[in-house]
């Protein structure tokens, strides 16, 4: 019994813990169709702010600074978006919470 044998049939090796990305990132709560349209909204948002800090001179700014305040929101609120479905942030919410925001 002292050479270990008794241990060497019933016990089974340790598993190792699951390889977990860096925030939880995953894209199991968003399908590939949605997921690929909601970065092609963050990357055209963030053109659109950089395509208005170009703009030097204008004659009437009110359109230009409501256009700046659309498309900073809507790049801001689709990484939002983003960062809720594709990481552990959507099960600790809940999906009904989710659904509602």
């Amino acid at each position: 019994m002292e050479n270990g044998a008794v241990y060497n049939e019933t016990t089974e090796p340790q598993a190792r813990a699951p390889r977990r990305l860096p925030f939880g990132f995953t894209l199991r709560h968003l399908e590939t169709r949605r997921l690929s349209v909601k970065v092609v909204q963050a990357i055209l948002s963030f053109v659109a702010v950089l395509c208005e800090e170009i703009v030097d001179d204008c004659s009437i700014c009110s359109g230009l600074y409501f256009f700046e305040f659309v498309s900073c929101s809507v790049f801001l609120l689709s990484l939002l978006i983003l960062f809720v479905y594709c990481t552990d942030f959507y099960t600790s919410l809940g999906e009904d919470k989710v659904q509602k925001l």
